[in-house]
């Protein structure tokens, strides 16, 4: 049975970062090599509405199972953070998308997985094609309020028959005049219960399952959308996810994005920036879960000793805080070659498939050293475990990811007709 010492131990962990010096001073050492005076002034300022604004209550937000996201947004807005990387006529910043990767990794510092992945589909899922390619008319409509934070998106692509085999979407947008009338499924549409709009894949020709599809901007409002169910999932707790049912949904057709019919390859394109976003906001948790650990398995005594004098242990941890640091070099790596304008499919690609894999190693082998602590609600590293387990499954499952790297390789097998 744990001692009352180690349940109050691990209870105070939940709620405030625990760093040993070296660490933290070896982790800023990479950081300042990396990133810019400005980037890491912009850090700072996610960082006291993180600490003020976030943290103190994501307890009870998990509790609940939702938490304010138009507030948290317009917070973020009001600071410019939800468009950094975004035109400067539209409300945003005008930055490079290296600035929007130093906004997503001090999101990390967020005590749970739901409210960063929430931020991160407005930042870098729903509105990157939408700020590329769309007209002035949907910027100034969808995108300029989502980057003020007066509004909030989800991105409409997977389906109950097909999430990361996006060719298989079914959902159809057929002319009506000046209309498109819409119908189908959405499924697993994080932020849909609080949104405004959504980013919606649809097939609005027939053909090529490359080429027949559009992204169209979907008031919420619409007459025809219906959100079916609030998904019980095991982590994530405080973001909701939704199915979404389609019937009859008549938007102009000046709502799509873009060019029609090229909607897979803008949605492709907006997977660079959404794969790179989730590999770089899960270095902060990874370390949280490490220093944690260190720092509780310091205090816990078992067999005359502190558990971390075990060789196994420490060895283990060293190898973690290795793995750690071979991620973050290849996602530094994938995002300057990104902004200098280089396809980082293939890097992308790896970075989101080793953030999965790490993230489970991380988590699963912290939690064993807290033994019985590891295995209640009242420590950060169980919440990790259970968040965290989606980053192998969302956004391009591992399977996908491999079968990709495998195509950049050359050694993918063609389809036999």
């Amino acid at each position: 049975m744990q001692s009352l010492k180690a349940i109050k131990l691990g209870k105070s962990l939940l709620s405030r970062d625990v760093h040993t010096g070296r660490v933290l001073a070896q982790q800023a050492a990479v950081q300042a090599d990396f990133y810019e005076e400005d980037q890491r002034s912009m850090q700072k300022t996610a960082r006291r509405i993180i600490d003020e604004d976030i943290n103190p209550f994501v307890d009870q937000w998990e509790a609940e199972g939702k938490y304010p996201a138009h507030k948290i947004f317009k917070k973020l807005g009001d600071a410019g953070l939800l468009g950094v990387n975004k035109p400067v006529e539209y409300g945003g910043m005008g930055l490079s998308f290296k600035y929007s990767m130093a906004l997503n990794e001090e999101l990390g510092h967020i005590n749970c997985g739901g409210v960063p992945m929430s931020i991160a589909v407005q930042t870098d899922m729903a509105t990157p094609a939408l700020a590329r390619f769309g007209s002035d008319h949907l910027k100034k409509t969808f995108l300029e309020p989502s980057v003020l934070g007066d509004v909030v998106a989800c991105l409409g692509v997977s389906e109950p028959g097909g999430g990361s085999d996006v060719a298989a979407a079914t959902t159809s947008a057929v002319r009506r005049g000046d209309d498109l009338v819409i119908n189908g499924q959405k499924m697993w549409i994080t932020n849909a219960f609080q949104a405004d709009w959504m980013c919606l894949l649809a097939n609005t020709s027939e053909g090529n399952p490359h080429r027949n599809k559009s992204l169209i901007c979907v008031p919420m409002n619409t007459p025809g959308v219906h959100l079916a169910k609030k998904i019980d999932k095991m982590g994530m707790k405080c973001s909701d996810t939704a199915v979404i049912y389609l019937d009859d949904v008549r938007v102009p057709a000046k709502n799509i994005i873009g060019e029609e019919g090229m909607g897979f390859t803008y949605q492709m394109m907006q997977f660079q920036e959404e794969r790179m976003a989730a590999s770089v906001l899960v270095l902060q948790p990874m370390e949280t879960v490490i220093e944690q650990t260190i720092a509780y398995l310091r205090e816990r005594h078992a067999f005359g000793q502190p558990l971390l004098n075990n060789q196994y242990i420490h060895f283990r941890l060293a190898e973690l805080a290795t793995e750690v640091e071979m991620l973050r070099s290849t996602i530094y790596r994938a995002t300057d070659k990104y902004v200098a304008g280089e396809d980082v499919t293939q890097l992308a690609s790896m970075c989101k498939l080793k953030c999965g894999r790490l993230l489970r190693e991380v988590n699963d082998s912290c939690l064993q050293f807290w033994g019985g602590m590891g295995f209640t609600n009242d420590v950060l590293v169980s919440r990790m475990y259970r968040d965290m387990r989606l980053i192998s499954i969302a956004g391009g499952a591992d399977e996908v990811m491999l079968g990709i790297i495998c195509k950049g390789m050359g050694i993918l097998p063609k389809k036999t007709k």
